[in-house]
């Protein structure tokens, strides 16, 4: 399940913006008003001694999981970046799908305080952030269970009398109330610590993230098929889980080492690889692309003048910068030193492709011209204006077809950029600009 809260330094609530924080606490406070509630209001009989055995089993097999992967998740949660999903959803949505709302609530609750004891605190999370994830996966977890009775389950199995059609539309609904609850609830924390418009794709994670997810959805449903027809299957559930958790391991680690650590950026490596799959993409498709190489005018200057650690910052800004100014498709990445690179895909042949990606660089020149860095240091704040880039154009057709001359011909353009006078965008063999 993804986490929420973003992470702040030392003492969190000190430094929270008061939306921010009226947010958690808002968030926190329902979810414990509600498991109190719920869990009040549940008679003292024999099923209600039941159901806190089931509950103990779960969070049992939580913290067995945990145990039993707390190496992996603990690298997992150091290399991940802002969004980050864990497994124990198997956990939580089996006890929504089996418990009444409160109940399950208690079993969330034990879940991840034994995962924060475990995993995150010796990771270096902050306490409030993960009390405002369990507080959204308690309020997930509620809701998914509201919504399903038990009696859709046993539908399901093709136990009892009902609709086995009606048990799985159920299960689906509860799958994607339990999503949708905790993606909402973490967007709205990000979207509010915010200090400007927020990436709408930092909001929302990346597709990977929910394929997983998804399958620990399916595994919590077949874990509690399993408790409901024979308990001691459900262990079953942990070595694919167990395996799952070294995949996706393996995956962040290829993510990790494909970013540059200064920019967040794809690495030289990385980004040739993106782009030749979005050059062969484009050649199917019979349209063009173009490769935009940057380097930030008199970086030296910047260095020199205001220390090492600034000149990182004025990297990450302008990196910043790049990628707001184009779309998601179009990969960016950090060829070294001051000198970046795009791929704009989906053109159209012609003049009419070169005139637009002559534009879409002269938008990011024109942006990064704009930029004014604040820097901390120990004489106190400064702020780092008059920053310019020179951009060198290449565009599929007249000015080559393979990746290597593209890039060797937006070479040539960024120098006649750059003997042009620097700050200036310049296109193709002859370094010309379009439609002069």
């Amino acid at each position: 399940m993804r986490s929420g809260a973003p992470e702040r330094p030392r003492w969190p609530f000190r430094g929270l913006p008061a939306r921010v924080l009226a947010v958690v606490v808002l968030v926190e406070l329902t979810a414990v008003v509600l498991v109190v509630t719920d869990v009040a209001r549940l008679p003292w009989d024999r099923d209600t001694g039941l159901l806190a055995l089931g509950a103990l089993g779960l969070a049992a097999l939580g913290a067995v999981h945990t145990e039993m992967a707390t190496g992996i998740e603990r690298v997992r949660r150091r290399v991940a970046h802002v969004s980050y999903f864990d497994l124990s959803t198997v956990w939580t949505f089996a006890a929504a799908l089996l418990l009444p709302p409160g109940v399950a609530g208690l079993v969330v609750v034990v879940v991840y305080g034994h995962l924060w004891w475990r995993v995150w605190r010796p990771a270096g999370a902050q306490l409030y952030r993960h009390a405002y994830t369990t507080a959204t996966v308690v309020l997930a977890a509620m809701a998914a269970s509201v919504l399903v009775p038990p009696e859709s389950l046993t539908a399901a199995a093709g136990v009892g009398g009902g609709s086995q059609v009606v048990g799985y539309l159920s299960l689906l609904l509860a799958m994607v109330v339990y999503g949708l609850v905790n993606q909402l609830l973490v967007a709205t924390a990000l979207a509010l610590s915010s200090p400007h418009r927020p990436d709408w794709r930092l909001l929302v994670g990346d597709g990977d993230d929910y394929v997983l997810e998804g399958a620990t959805l399916c595994l919590a449903v077949l874990a509690a098929l399993a408790v409901q027809r024979q308990v001691l299957l459900v262990l079953l559930v942990l070595p694919p889980l167990l395996v799952l958790h070294r995949a996706v391991l393996i995956r962040q680690l290829e993510e990790r080492a494909n970013t540059d650590a200064k920019t967040n950026l794809l690495t030289a490596v990385a980004w040739r690889g993106r782009a030749h799959r979005a050059l062969a993409r484009a050649r199917r498709q019979r349209g063009a692309v173009a490769v935009l190489i940057l380097d930030l005018d008199h970086f030296k200057a910047v260095n020199d003048g205001y220390g090492h650690l600034a000149g990182d910052q004025v990297l990450s800004a302008v990196a910043g910068t790049l990628k707001a100014q184009v779309r998601e498709v179009d990969p960016v990445g950090r060829f070294g030193g001051e000198e970046f690179v795009v791929l704009l895909a989906g053109l159209p042949v012609g003049p009419e492709g070169r005139e637009l990606a002559h534009n879409a660089a002269e938008r990011i020149r024109r942006t990064v011209r704009s930029l004014a860095v604040h820097v901390d240091g120990p004489g106190g704040g400064i702020t780092i204006c008059d920053l310019s880039v020179s951009v060198g154009v290449a565009v599929t057709g007249g000015d080559g077809e393979s990746l290597d001359e593209l890039l060797q011909i937006a070479d040539h353009a960024l120098y006649a950029a750059k003997r042009a006078g620097r700050d200036q965008v310049r296109t193709g063999r002859d370094g010309s600009v379009p439609g002069r």
